[in-house]
């Protein structure tokens, strides 16, 4: 998945509001309302729209720079919206539109992975997954980056914790020669795969730079402890999550022929060591 809060890549939509926001916006809503000022009055006191007073109030928004500030001596001047800023962040999880997928995952009994765009979130290092949020757009803040990869990394722990689900990834060979951030996270990023391939419920396959069966674009299949298999995939800012079980063979049958297509998992790891040595 690439944008797992995701995924691959970057931040695939907004996380789900925290407990910690709403309760700060309901406290700058009650001490304003106990001012006696509007979203309005109080939105030219911060210097912000009424419409970003109202998202903060009903938790939807962090509060931006300067609004705490700005807004403490008009609020009561108790230092009480300061201080439980502090304490305001955004709840680490998934894009809502990739949350269903991912709670199908710890769930699964199979779950197999091509990816031609990043190195899938579930393989990803820290270093790699935030020179990926540096490049996002609109640019992310301190707190959604630390989010992110919280959420990232706790996905992770898939490959430990289920030791019973069969984990399989398929690579594009170029994921390894796009330069993502120094030499030193490259090496970090091949020790990281090389490591996990050594689980014995994981195979990691690369894919050499050749037509094969995947030109489609990346998927993911998955089955769960009854049998049944969906596919999911994933595009820029939106992600489907696929049932019919006619369009799944379909995709089930193209990894299966990108399996035999892609190098053995033993030339694989041969050939990142490789490459390694060549950084």
């Amino acid at each position: 998945m690439a944008g797992d809060v995701s995924g691959a890549g970057g931040s695939g939509g907004e996380p789900e509001p925290s407990d910690s926001m709403r309760t700060f916006g309901a406290m700058v809503q009650a001490l304003r309302e106990h001012a006696g000022l509007s979203r309005e009055q109080l939105g030219e006191h911060v210097r912000y729209s009424k419409h970003m007073v109202a998202s903060i109030e009903v938790g939807r928004r962090l509060p931006p720079p300067g609004f705490v500030e700005r807004a403490e001596p008009v609020l009561g001047g108790t230092g009480a919206l300061r201080r439980s800023a502090k304490h305001v962040v955004r709840k680490p999880g998934l894009a809502r539109w990739f949350r269903e997928w991912a709670r199908m995952e710890t769930e699964a009994i199979t779950l197999y992975t091509y990816e031609c765009r990043l190195i899938p979130g579930l393989l990803q290092t820290e270093a790699y997954a935030r020179t990926l949020f540096e490049y996002e757009l609109p640019p992310l803040g301190d707190e959604q980056i630390k989010a992110q990869w919280e959420a990232r990394a706790a996905r992770q722990r898939l490959l430990w914790e289920r030791p019973n689900t069969a984990f399989g990834f398929i690579l594009d060979e170029h994921l390894f020669l796009r330069r993502m951030g120094d030499a030193v996270v490259a090496r970090e990023l091949i020790d990281h795969i090389v490591g996990i391939a050594g689980l014995r419920n994981v195979q990691i396959q690369v894919m050499p730079p050749v037509a094969h069966s995947g030109l489609h674009g990346p998927l993911v299949l998955l089955e769960t402890a009854d049998d049944q298999p969906f596919a999911y995939s994933e595009g820029q800012e939106s992600g489907q999550l696929i049932s019919d079980r006619k369009v799944v063979s379909v995709l089930q049958r193209r990894y299966a022929t990108m399996c035999a297509q892609a190098l053995t998992p033993e030339d694989s790891m041969s050939l990142l060591q490789q490459m390694r040595g060549d950084l």
